[in-house]
């Protein structure tokens, strides 16, 4: 065989192998503390593209969620005001049956509740335009219509119990709160399918994001574990590549 001492090929391919190694189990290492499989492009370029596509998506559901759950709230505060203002109209219906029974004997009892019943619905009742709320990653809206609770959206003029059709404006109103309501309803139900079905997509869309960024302990170690033993292999191969060269001693013997 040929004997040379200026260029010892083996252990040149021995470090290469190393070199080589190393980099891998530094890799592992990166992948293993971290959690994730790609820490920068370079690990998987197109992979990293996808995977923060998904993690957008996932952001843009959970503030969709939130606008969910605002919007239900808001709801939840215009129908306990259509529920107090229903109440009140059906203690005026009472009131003006009462006084229909009685005759006139407690006319200025009654108009005086009437009057104190009316400036409570204008005292909490509200005008509130057509609501719409972004609830979709797409940008997809659910719209409640508007309503008016004011005393004039309520009753118009007002009632005492001299007005001819004192009974069928109270009536009118109440209907109009209870399509009120009905409409309301509607909305915080579409709501909360709406959140159900956001909760579910944010799922689906972390498992997809963490499929393709984290990595699969089991599978990051077993490559650790093998770097480690070809490190170990790879520098004791180059201990004995050099070890080679000193053959050449003996000849000078």
């Amino acid at each position: 065989m040929a004997l040379r001492i200026n260029t010892n090929v083996a252990a040149l391919n021995a470090h290469r192998q190393l070199l080589l190694t190393e980099v891998g189990m530094n890799k592992s290492m990166a992948k293993l503390s971290s959690g994730y499989r790609i820490n920068n492009a370079g690990d998987d370029a197109s992979g990293l593209v996808q995977a923060n596509a998904l993690r957008s998506d996932v952001r843009a559901a959970k503030v969709a969620a939130q606008n969910t759950i605002q919007g239900k709230a808001s709801l939840a505060i215009h129908e306990g005001t259509a529920n107090t203002i229903e109440g009140i109209l059906e203690r005026m219906k009472e009131l003006l049956m009462k006084q229909e029974a009685s005759g006139s004997t407690a006319e200025a009892a009654t108009n005086s509740e009437l009057a104190a019943l009316q400036a409570e619905i204008g005292r909490i009742g509200t005008s509130v335009s057509a609501q719409t709320f972004e609830v979709g990653i797409d940008g997809s809206t659910i719209t409640v219509e508007a309503f008016d609770m004011t005393e004039t959206g309520v009753l118009g003029s007002g009632v005492t119990v001299t007005t001819a059709t004192a009974t069928s404006v109270i009536d009118a109103a109440i209907a109009t709160i209870g399509g009120y309501l009905a409409n309301i309803g509607a909305g915080m139900n579409r709501l909360e399918f709406t959140y159900a079905n956001l909760q579910t997509q944010i799922e689906n869309l972390s498992a997809s994001e963490s499929a393709i960024r984290d990595t699969d302990m089991a599978a990051e170690m077993v490559n650790f574990t093998k770097s480690q033993i070809m490190l170990q292999a790879g520098t004791a191969m180059l201990a004995q590549a050099n070890m080679a060269s000193q053959v050449v001693l003996s000849l000078f013997g």
